[in-house]
Formats: structure tokens, sequence, C-alpha cells
């Protein structure tokens, strides 16, 4: 029997019946109350991940489109599409239905135009937002999983854009797939046997294409939307970091609720997003296809360059000598072993172990165990800073000589040359990268250093009452003080005895590492030099007095 008391709400709109049917059916409301209190810091380096997922969301929807009407497979057929300089020509069915994609589907074309544009720009949003997760500390205890993550994402980025832009089938995709085909049988013991089940036989085989289908829109995908989810969760499991501040702690976070201020600047920042991808796939051409034609492994074809984030791959291998200073197949055992091949590979693979190992080498080095909340400002790390310059530096001329013939032939210069020079930036612009940015790192501390005692200078020289000229200085607020001096003061950890009073080998080694970290270091400013520089300004103020003449510099 209902009583007097017993109240239910009854929405007055449309939309509010809706939502109070499913929050009596599911009880959504704590769960959205929870995390609609969430707060996250207002910062523009932190839209760099937004970027990424934004366009993941693009590349679902237009794959999912693309899906419907691409046919993976490499039986050949005859081309009677409405592209007349293809017709008659003998091509796999993959290609032939990429070019009714582009040419006779309404839309087609446009959509192939912003899957590739944003699966450029996702690769592109995942390296950049890694290396300020990288540059700013963001790695530290306790989001070391977060950063694995992000290794693991861009890794499937670059699988999932090699397989995408390898379906269409046509010269291009054909001879990355051959490079790949290559890097597989250099492997030692079952290169050959991954190329055979890869390929479905010798190369190009015949099941290369419905393979890579299946990886492309299924495997990937599905790993990928996986790793964006349990990435978020940790995100808010851990709350968001923030730059340093006045009022910012480790034990707070200091920005707007996810709703409604956040949620609504998001959803219009997917709309940018989604507006800059269209125009640009309207605007600009991207892999036209028609112009490449159907491959043929039986020429050999030059002048192809493969997407960005795969380029580092094929410029490593151009890089290295075919036959100097020694013939670089050796022999073991009666098993040819490229090293030509492989051997460039291994740099690749070191960069991204130290890549994903990066939060516990720094932790060993530093001894720092603690909860990370707050931030680094790039050049209050030197070292660290400079070893993300040095990595970027080593990609980027592996990623430069993927180009190295087109170089040759736009700038009439001769090839050998071009790659004698990449050859010695290869192993000399990472060393000169890591001294130059940490020379500059700690340059730029210093120049805090005078600022913060110093105050900021107004380009105002004033006459002192005795004739001294003295340059006038404005001190900063608090604001901007703090954001100088609030940083920690890593210093060189000696090494430490163990429990039975013992200095082991593996603690010298991180002793000596310590030493190359934190040598070279800049202090931040103590609270007794501020005070002392404050004081040394005011008896400046007083000495000038009213009888000081200004003159303009």
């Amino acid at each position: 029997m209902s009583t007097s008391t017993d109240y239910q709400y009854k929405p007055q709109t449309g939309a509010g019946r809706i939502a109070n049917f499913a929050d009596t059916r599911l009880g959504l409301s704590p769960l959205v109350k929870e995390f609609g209190r969430k707060i996250f810091p207002d910062h523009w380096s932190f839209m760099l991940g937004e970027v990424a997922l934004y366009t993941f969301v693009i590349l679902l929807l237009s794959g999912t489109f693309l899906a419907l009407w691409f046919e993976p497979s490499m039986a050949a057929l005859e081309y009677e599409g409405s592209y007349v300089p293809m017709r008659g020509v003998e091509m796999s069915a993959a290609y032939a239905s990429s070019l009714d994609i582009s040419f006779d589907i309404r839309g087609g074309l446009f959509l192939r135009q912003i899957h590739h544009w944003s699966a450029l720009v996702f690769a592109a949003a995942i390296a950049v937002h890694m290396l300020r997760v990288f540059f700013t500390g963001a790695f530290r205890r306790p989001r070391e999983l977060n950063w694995l993550i992000g290794v693991g994402l861009f890794l499937l980025a670059i699988v999932a854009g090699f397989s995408g832009y390898s379906l269409p089938d046509d010269v291009l995709s054909g001879n990355g797939l051959r490079i790949a085909d290559a890097i597989l049988k250099a492997i030692p013991i079952v290169g050959a046997y991954l190329s055979m089940f890869l390929f479905g036989g010798e190369f190009p085989g015949h099941d290369i294409i419905a393979r890579l289908y299946i990886i492309h829109v299924l495997l990937i995908p599905a790993a990928i939307l996986g790793l964006i989810v349990v990435h978020l969760i940790l995100v808010v499991v851990h709350k968001h970091t923030q730059y340093p501040g006045p009022g910012r702690t480790e034990q707070n976070v200091v920005g707007v609720p996810i709703g409604p201020i956040f949620a609504a600047k998001g959803g219009g920042f997917f709309c940018i997003v989604f507006g800059i991808m269209s125009l640009m796939a309207a605007t600009t051409t991207i892999n036209a296809i028609w112009n490449y034609g159907p491959y043929d492994p039986s020429p050999v074809q030059a002048g192809s360059q493969p997407d960005w984030y795969m380029g580092f791959t094929d410029g490593a291998v151009r890089l290295m000598p075919g036959t100097w200073p020694f013939n670089w197949e050796w022999t073991f055992w009666g098993m040819a072993i490229p090293m030509n091949v492989l051997l460039p590979m291994m740099p690749i693979m070191v960069l991204f172990g130290l890549m994903a190992a990066w939060p516990w080498i720094e932790r060993w080095v530093t001894k720092d165990d603690r909860e990370h909340h707050i931030l680094d400002r790039p050049r209050n790390a030197p070292f660290r800073t400079a070893m993300g310059a040095a990595g970027v530096a080593f990609y980027t001329v592996m990623l430069v000589a993927a180009s190295g013939d087109l170089i040759a032939t736009h700038f009439l210069v001769s090839l050998n040359d071009v790659i004698y020079w990449l050859r010695a930036a290869y192993f000399l612009a990472p060393i000169l990268a890591f001294v130059i940015t940490r020379r500059v790192c700690l340059s730029l501390q210093r120049k805090d250093r005078e600022i913060v005692l110093h105050g900021r200078e107004t380009g105002r020289v004033q006459q002192l009452p005795h004739g001294e000229f003295i340059e006038v200085h404005e001190p900063l607020d608090e604001y901007k003080r703090y954001r100088l001096v609030a940083f920690h003061d890593r210093q060189v950890q000696p090494p430490q005895p163990n429990g039975k009073g013992k200095i082991t080998g593996a603690e010298k080694l991180r002793a000596r590492i310590s030493r190359v970290f934190f040598e070279d270091r800049v202090a931040p400013v103590t609270p007794a030099e501020l005070e002392a520089s404050h004081h040394h300004h005011e008896v400046e103020a007083s000495a000038g007095g009213p009888q000081g003449r200004e003159l303009v510099r």
C-alpha cells in the first residue's frame, strides 16, 4: 500500500524521462556523479592525448565505411571500372575495389583520404604525447604501467598503419611488403617460416591481403581500444598530473571538473579535430593509388617511401653498407644470415627497449620511489631531456634516410654523398643533440636562477646620486617566482652499502651512472638566498632615492 510519504521523481522533459528511466534500471547516477566530479588540469599540452583519442574515433568511423566496400582478395581480374586509364589492366580484386571506392562510391575518396590522414595524425599525436610525458617526468611512480601502455600504443599504431596502407595492393604497398618480407627472412632459423606463413607461400603469395585485412580491421583496433580503455581508467585512478604552481601539491589537482566544463570543451575540440581532418582530406590528395598502378613483383621500382611512422625502418636498412668493409652475409653452421638487413634493426630494438624500461632505469639511478603528481619542467631535468633529444635525433636521421633517393634527385646531388652524410649523422647527431640540449637546459636553469634573485630586466638604467649606473630590475610576482623555484634538487647519489654493509658491483655502477646524470646541475634558489636578494634590492632602492636619474637604454 502506498502512503503519503512515497514519492517518485517525474521529469518534465523527454530527455529527463529517458535519463531517469536508464538510471532507475541501471543505477548510473552514482557512477556519473563520481566521474563527473573528477578534476582535470587545464593546459594546452594535455590536448595532445585528446588528439590521439579523437583521431582514433575518426579512424573507427571511416574504417567501418571502407570495410563495407573493400574486397580483401588477391584474385586476379580485369578492371572495368570508371577510371579509364586502368580499363583492361589485370589487377587484384583488392586493388580494383580500392579504385571503385575512390571513383565509383559516393564519398569514397573523401573517406579514404580522411582515414589515411587520421592515421598519420593518430601516430604523430601518440608520439608527441609520449614526448611530453617523457620530458615532464609524467612516467614516474605510480604511472609506469601507463607509460608501457603508451609504448604499446605507439607500436600498435605503427603496425596498424603498415597493415592499412598495404591493403590496396598497389606498387607502393607492394614495395613496403617486399621490405617487410626481407626483414622477416633475415631472422635466423624461423625467418623463412614466418614469411611463408604470413604470405601463404613465397613472396608475394596469395593470402597476405586477407591476413592483413583481419589484422587491420579486427586484431589491432581491438588491442588499441583495450589499451586506451585501460589507459583512461589508470588516469582516473591515479588522478591527472599537473604543472607546478601556487596551490598545486602532490595531494591535490587544480583544474576543472569533467562535467560539464571539461566535457563541453572536449566535445568542441573533437569537432575541431574532425573538421581539420575533413579539410585536409577534401583539399589535399594522399596515397593516389591510381598513379602507381597494381603491384607486380617482377620489376624493381625506385622512389617509394613509406608513411613517416614506418620510414625509420626503411632508412635504417638504406644506411647499412652492402659489402663494405666486408661481406655482411655471414654463415653459421651452413645457415646464411644477412646482417645488412638484421643488424640495422638491432639499434631500433634497443631504442624501444630503453623507452619501455626508462621509468625503472631512472628510479634505480635516483633511488626516488616517491609518488609524483607534479610535473618537471624539461630544463630542470637536463640529462633526461638530453636523452630524449638524442633519441629524437636518432629516429629523425633514419626517417630522413628513407627519402635519400628523393633528396638526391630533387636537389641534384649525388645519392652516394647523401648516404655518406647520413651515415655520419647516424652516429654524430644523437651525440650532438645530447650535448647541446643538456647545455641549453643548464643555461636556462642559470637564467631562471638569475631572474629569481635579481628580477626581470626592464631595459632602464638609473644613475645613483654618487654617479653609479645600475640597471633597474622588476621583481617577479609570487606565481612566476614559485614556478621557477619549485623543483626538486637532484643530487649525485653515492654508493650505499647493503644490509651486510657491503657495496655491491651493481651499486657502484648505479653511483657512476648517477654522477653522469647529476654531476652538472644548477641548484634551485634557497629561501635564504631569496631573502638576501630582496634585502639587497631594498638597499639599492633606498640608495637611489628620489634624486636618482633614470636613463632609457
